[in-house]
């Protein structure tokens, strides 16, 4: 393994510990899998791309060691070596690698409002069990002169590109949630899941991590160097 170019502490253990699950569940998906991240205002925020999705993950963490505050970091590593670093409330950032296209393109920071018509939690969980049950019913209901990958895909895309409520919202940014797990039940008191938007991108935020996706085209996009 490179060696590391940076240690990280974490606000706590439990922090880490979450920032892991959501490492370990994007190389489920890409055993290969590159992370971009960044650092400032004593926050670490982790953005990766599960692959199928095609939806940006963003999990973030808070920083407890000493200047934070005015720590900067923006590289874009290797999601495996990551993962191995964690160690507590540390990690070790490893040797910065190239990136695939979308490190380069990411959602802007600020300008976010609030949109309405985004359902609930256990809704959202809902929605997507009955479309996993669909697919699979549909596909079980091909002919086997049918049953091909072209088709499936076909299927998947139809349900996936569904929106979600009174919102612009595809079901499959609500599928990418729930299967990086953003889309646990909420302790009582907390505040759950808020659509956002700004320019071209939706953001389906909540307690344990966000999924964004662009609604059209490639106007409004903020490109930072990687």
């Amino acid at each position: 393994m490179t060696a590391p170019v940076q240690t990280l502490r974490l606000a706590d253990a439990r922090e880490a510990a979450d920032l892991a699950a959501f490492l370990g569940r994007l190389i489920h998906y890409d055993r290969a899998a590159a992370v971009r991240l960044q650092a400032g205002g004593g926050a670490l925020a982790v953005f990766g791309r599960p692959p199928s999705f095609e939806v940006l993950a963003i999990r973030t963490a808070r920083l407890a060691e000493p200047g934070a505050e005015g720590l900067e970091l923006d590289v874009t590593v290797s999601a495996g070596e990551l993962l191995e670093s964690v160690e507590g409330a540390e990690l070790a950032v490893p040797a910065a690698v190239t990136g695939p296209p979308w490190t380069g393109v990411l959602p802007p920071r600020g300008g976010w409002r609030e949109l309405p018509g985004l359902p609930g939690v256990p809704d959202m969980r809902g929605a997507v069990a009955a479309a996993v049950a669909e697919f699979r019913a549909r596909d079980e209901a091909l002919p086997q002169e049918r049953r091909t990958r072209a088709e499936r895909d076909r299927i998947g895309r139809e349900i996936w590109s569904r929106s979600v409520g009174e919102t612009e919202l595809p079901l499959r940014a609500v599928h990418a949630a729930q299967s990086l797990g953003f889309l646990r039940p909420l302790p009582e008191g907390v505040r759950g899941a808020a659509l956002l938007a700004t320019g071209n991108w939706l953001r389906l935020r909540t307690p344990f991590g966000s999924i964004a996706v662009r609604t059209r085209g490639l106007g409004g996009l903020t490109v930072s160097p990687a």
